[in-house]
């Protein structure tokens, strides 16, 4: 760029600046409506962005880096044909693939009836190990967990959900230290435990659930069965490897045809994550309409300013200023209108997700700033385009024509 053209260029920009002054109210109002679009789509993004961290944490709160895995079949399968998976397999799965898996454990599952208040209700108890708690992400809120010599010595010891607890021993009553009975032979409550994050009934774990050493409970089931078999990977990149050792140690370990499902909490967070940033991405889009709408209101306020300012133009070109110069000059204005408005409306809708979050930390709130430059570029090009309209009819008039205006 030549230093006349700079000179020129600058010139131009002075004269729209000057023009936008002069109408302050006008220029105010319209560039209020960038501001207000911008800082909806900002808005729109960080409650998308925020929403989809907390789905993607409520699965990876499930477990860590998780592998699992159950027998599988049709419904014409007796329990005597069923091929379960075994607690055998539990160690031979642990043993093949050795430094690969942080923890292996086999979930078996039991049911009795207990009194509450004179009345009976099934209780589902669940039997594991102490390694349960890491790959299954269990927070226990009263007393301990399973310790390994509890699984030696087949202690007679169980953890109770909360609202089992509550049920049992009342509402705000320590469970720890009780005592339940379960098949008839009397388990003390060490612990109370829960899942990290809600699951909604779609684990082993519900609202009365026991959790007991599987060395105690398997001597209470007609059948061994594992279901299901957890594996806790020491690589997030490996779990798909470990996912195909784990299906092939079962298939070798089973006679052939044996259905057996095995699936990584991977394939559920890709495929979650898909789904969260189409959803994101319609919501900012739909959003991003009111930039559109900014975008004519800002090219009718300035067809009413070309109109308003036809003597102006006059007298421009009069002197000597060429139609692109009237062009650029007015699509200047147009730019800096939806530049200023959508920088004010981004640091709205940046200040409302930083409030929150200051006034509740505990909440999760993500900014994308990413989708805030987007913003910001979009409310450009939108006040470029829609100003270009403006700014070629306001070229185009004729000076003789504008000088007779008045």
């Amino acid at each position: 760029m030549t230093r006349k053209a700079a000179i020129a260029y600058r010139d131009i920009a002075g004269s729209a600046i000057a023009a936008l002054r002069a109408q302050r109210l006008r220029s105010a109002l319209t560039a209020s409506s960038m501001g207000a679009a911008v800082a909806a789509v900002v808005l729109v993004a960080s409650v998308a962005a925020t929403g989809s961290d907390f789905v993607i944490a409520q699965i990876e709160g499930v477990g860590s880096n998780l592998v699992y895995a159950y027998y599988e079949a049709g419904g014409n399968v007796s329990a005597s044909e069923a091929d379960y998976i075994q607690l055998s397999d539990v160690h031979a799965v642990r043993a093949r693939l050795g430094r690969l898996a942080a923890a292996v454990v086999g979930v078996t599952t039991s049911w009795d009836s207990i009194a509450v208040d004179g009345r009976p209700m099934q209780i589902r108890i669940l039997g594991s190990s102490e390694a349960y708690r890491a790959v299954r992400n269990l927070e226990v809120h009263a007393g301990r967990f399973l310790q390994g010599s509890d699984l030696e010595s087949r202690a007679k010891v169980c953890l109770v959900t909360p609202e089992l607890a509550s049920r049992l021993f009342g509402a705000g009553g320590d469970a720890v230290g009780r005592s339940l009975e379960i098949h008839g032979l009397e388990f003390r409550v060490v612990g109370e435990f829960s899942e990290r994050v809600e699951t909604f009934g779609q684990s082993e774990v519900s609202e009365n659930s026991v959790l007991v050493p599987y060395t105690v409970l398997r001597y209470f089931q007609e059948v061994e069965r594992v279901d299901p078999l957890y594996v806790s990977v020491s690589s997030h990149d490996r779990v798909e490897d470990a996912a195909q050792i784990v299906r092939e140690t079962l298939e070798a370990r089973h006679r052939p045809g044996s259905l057996y499902r095995v699936d990584t909490l991977s394939s559920v967070l890709t495929t979650a994550r898909r789904i969260l940033f189409a959803m994101s991405l319609a919501m900012v889009l739909v959003a991003s309409i009111t930039l559109a709408v900014s975008g004519v209101f800002i090219m009718n306020m300035m067809l009413i300013g070309v109109s308003e300012r036809t003597a102006e133009i006059g007298i421009r070109r009069a002197v000597g200023a060429t139609r692109e110069e009237i062009r650029l000059q007015f699509l200047f204005e147009a730019i800096a209108l939806a530049v200023a408005g959508g920088g004010c409306g981004a640091l709205l809708g940046a200040g409302i997700p930083w409030a929150v979050s200051q006034a509740w930390p505990d909440l999760p709130v993500r900014l994308p700033m990413a989708w805030v430059a987007l913003a910001m570029i979009l409310a450009a090009t939108a006040g470029a385009l829609f100003g270009l309209l403006p700014a070629t009819r306001a070229s185009k008039l004729d000076p003789v024509e504008a000088l007779r205006h008045d």
